[in-house]
């Protein structure tokens, strides 16, 4: 199931006695575990039949305990277990006559309880016979990182849901800028909302007023400045960001360069160079075609591999190995080697 689809059954009062949410992208699991433990009891019934663990402060026997008991003037109870991945599981044992307690309980779980695991950062392991019995009695969600061509359509499909509209340019500026974490681009998509009056349109406008992407000196500039070799308007760029560190973190640029060149690399041993197939191919909006056409024209596939190798260099760097320089420094060098 899908996150949108577990939240659709919660919503109807259809519950599982025992959910696994697991898997790299954390947040999918806040989403429903979040929505677990604010809306599956009413606020009167919490205090006696909700209960919060974190994986590192408690232990197996003590989560048990807790999933055995009955709720208390009320229909459920809510055990969540968040950080699970630093829970101790136990040992299993191959003895079908010694069931461990845990498996002995989810095996035959509490009807009356929905005991959550919440593991983050990680796929829990599906040759465990728990993994096993919470498939059979239970829900398993796992939780799966997007890929970074499908961040943008995430993005336009998270506006929607809140009843704003977002155009293609601003979705491709945001997952560009911000990466492929969903909890920062839906932190910065909520801020961007609470601007703009309800059903209005999420514009570049917008983006560069309200989080910090300057129109005219930014990563996505300072990419085109570098497609065409505009040695000045390069330049001028990182003296911003230079001016600018905490609004232009290094290791934010250093990334989207290296996508941005990756990028090229791989135009080059395309077949087919034209901007449909080019945006197909690179999971890229049609938008951002001509800057990789007009790079791979200043930049042939030998150039290109030696740039990705500059880039790797100096993300080192900039983490200080071999490297005492400040960033700003480190930076227009990056930027001479690339276009000399």
């Amino acid at each position: 199931m899908t996150a949108p689809e577990i939240l659709k059954d919660l919503k109807n009062r259809k519950f599982k006695p025992v959910y696994l949410l697991h898997g790299d992208e954390p947040y999918f699991i806040d989403v429903v575990s979040n929505y677990i433990e604010h809306h599956v009891l009413p606020d009167a019934e919490k205090g006696f039949n909700q209960t919060i663990l974190y994986g590192k402060d408690t232990d197996m026997i003590s989560v048990l305990n807790a999933a055995k008991r009955y709720p208390m003037m009320a229909d459920y109870q809510v055990v969540m277990v968040k950080e699970a991945q630093d829970l101790k599981w136990g040992k299993e044992d191959d003895d079908k006559k010694t069931l461990n307690p845990l498996q002995s309980y989810l095996d035959k779980p509490l009807a009356s309880t929905i005991l959550v695991f919440c593991y983050k950062y990680g796929k829990f392991d599906k040759r465990k016979k728990a993994y096993k019995a919470i498939e059979k009695n239970g829900l398993i969600f796992e939780s799966a990182s997007l890929y970074d061509n499908k961040i943008p359509g995430w993005i336009e499909g998270y506006v929607s849901d809140k009843k704003y509209r977002i155009n293609s340019q601003a979705s491709n500026m945001l997952a560009e800028y911000l990466g492929n974490d969903l909890s920062k681009i839906a932190n910065e998509l909520d801020k961007l909302m609470l601007n703009i009056q309800e059903g209005g349109e999420i514009t570049l406008k917008e983006i560069h007023d309200n989080i910090g992407i300057s129109k005219e000196y930014n990563v996505f500039e300072l990419q085109a400045a570098l497609a065409k070799r505009d040695v000045v308007k390069a330049n001028q760029i990182i003296n911003y960001f230079d001016a600018n560190p905490k609004a232009n973190p290094i290791v934010v640029l250093m990334a989207n360069l290296y996508s941005f060149f990756s990028k090229i690399l791989q135009v080059h041993y395309l077949k087919d160079k034209s901007s449909a197939s080019i945006a197909k191919e690179l999971g890229i909006s049609p938008y951002f075609t001509k800057d990789y056409e007009q790079a791979s024209r200043s930049y042939d596939q030998y150039r290109t591999m030696y740039i990705i190798g500059l880039l790797r260099e100096y993300d080192l760097k900039s983490k200080g190995v071999d490297s005492a320089a400040e960033h700003g420094e480190l930076l227009k060098e990056l930027v001479f080697k690339i276009m000399h």
